[in-house]
């Protein structure tokens, strides 16, 4: 029996065609097909897409479908890899991208208010000009918009000293499943009136409320940064020096892992001027010019030590460029080596990352799998890649076979599963593993009170 959310009943049909235009409510099969997958690579088919371009629409949008109990999938550039915005229940798609201003830009509050779809790199462009910049720098930071950013928690590199988006994001005006717009936080850095509802939404991944405006934290740009590379022997020694460079008093800007195999791809694929190693740290520091050089002279102490090969300061700032743009190349690049990934963001607190590296390292061999390891390891966030043949039907057994025991493995050491993917469809499943029954049944309380009709994004998150 087809599911009846699969196709637009007549009278919401013609509530949305009062709503919107006819070239902001997408009704062909070919038109809708392009909004119903994400970079999970999983696709499902919408009844529905439509594009507003204020927030009024956004609220008629929610309270049409509520009276009809239609699902809504919030989507911004679709770039997640976990599945949170494919319509996998059909609804309404509400794509984001005609909503993609920057409404204000107040660089005396260090604040900036935009719309959802604005993309991160154009805001980057626009903080830039008042050296200014808004901390999250996922790999996708061209081409993903901050309400996808927010959605998911999305951190990066910087993350490890400024923050992810729960850390930057000061405000929301979102749109409830009740069809209400409510309005968290504000412009100030401080606030102490009440229940703080911002960080809820934050990560949410559109299932409590639709994010219509976002009231952001801007950082003054450092004046001078300055990148090292230190290269070792094994990835266990690597993950040791990770445990005594965030133990010395200097935070790093950026403290990125890279194991043997990534260290491959960024020199075949990226470019990058790397030496063979068995791993790889990439280490910033950033600040004012005069006080940088005793902030990279205690990073070098810490970063030396057992399995050292080398390690080297980047003579320039085009250098430095080089040797990042090599480390964002790595996540498409894996699909050099096999067809098949399931890339996952695991998280444990930062003395642990050995144990991770190693018990990753040991359950690669168990299994007989590639399984390729970099990340932000400064926040104790790995990206542990399964690599695998999908043809290969033993091989691809193996393959999700070995996910649940990653995970595992990352909860025995403390930590949690995911760290700014978020959890979408993929990793639902281990949630209950991941929580107790009586916060998994608060969170439920929490979504019941914001969605009381479950119409948000439903399939994702929650567990069953």
């Amino acid at each position: 029996m087809p599911d009846p959310h699969d196709t637009l009943p007549e009278a919401l049909r013609k509530r949305l065609a009062q709503c919107f235009d006819a070239d902001a409510l997408l009704l062909s099969p070919a038109q809708r097909l392009s909004y119903g997958y994400d970079n999970s690579r999983r696709s499902a088919m919408p009844a529905a897409v439509v594009l507003p371009t204020e927030t009024a629409q956004v609220v008629e949008l929610v309270r049409a479908c509520r009276a009809q109990r239609m699902p809504i999938i919030a989507r911004g550039r679709g770039t997640n890899t976990t599945g949170a915005t494919v319509p996998v229940h059909g609804g309404v798609v509400v794509s984001f991208e005609r909503m993609n201003r920057l409404l204000r830009m107040a660089p005396e509050d260090r604040v900036a208010l935009v719309e959802p779809g604005l993309l991160n790199g154009d805001l980057q462009l626009a903080a830039k000009s008042h050296a200014l910049f808004w901390p999250p720098d996922p790999t996708s930071a061209a081409y993903s918009s901050i309400a996808g950013n927010i959605a998911c928690n999305a951190g990066g590199p910087r993350a490890v000293k400024y923050g992810a988006c729960r850390d930057n994001v000061l405000g929301v005006a979102a749109v409830t499943g009740a069809g209400e717009l409510i309005r968290c936080g504000g412009a100030t850095s401080k606030a102490a009136s009440g229940y703080d509802f911002t960080r809820f939404i934050v990560g949410s991944e559109g299932t409590l409320a639709l994010i219509v405006e976002a009231t952001l934290a801007l950082r003054p740009l450092p004046s001078a940064r300055r990148a090292l590379r230190a290269l070792y022997a094994d990835v266990e020694t690597a993950a040791a020096a990770v445990a005594r460079l965030m133990a010395q008093a200097h935070t790093p800007s950026m403290l990125e892992f890279m194991d043997g195999e990534c260290v491959r791809l960024a020199r075949a694929i990226g470019g990058a001027d790397i030496p063979a190693a068995g791993a790889l740290l990439m280490i910033e520091a950033d600040g004012d010019a005069d006080t940088l050089d005793a902030a990279v002279a205690a990073l070098e102490r810490a970063a030396s030590g057992p399995g050292l090969i080398a390690l080297s300061t980047a003579p320039d700032e085009a250098a430095s460029e080089t040797l990042w743009a090599a480390r964002k190349a790595l996540s498409p690049s894996l699909r050099s080596i096999a067809a098949g990934k399931i890339n996952e963001d695991v998280v444990v607190p930062v003395s642990r990352i050995p144990a991770l590296v190693t018990g990753v390292s040991a359950l690669a061999r168990e299994f007989e799998l590639a399984i390729v390891n970099f990340g932000h390891v400064g926040n104790g966030n790995l990206h542990v890649n399964i690599l695998y043949d999908p043809a290969d039907a033993a091989q691809s057994a193996r393959a999700h076979a070995v996910l649940p025991r990653v995970f595992a493995l990352t909860l025995a050491l403390g930590g949690t599963l995911s760290g700014e993917h978020g959890i979408g469809l993929g990793k639902r499943a281990f949630m209950t593993q991941a929580h107790s029954a009586e916060t998994l049944g608060l969170m439920r309380a929490v979504k019941a009170q914001f969605d009381p009709d479950g119409i948000l994004n439903p399939g994702k998150l929650l567990p069953e």
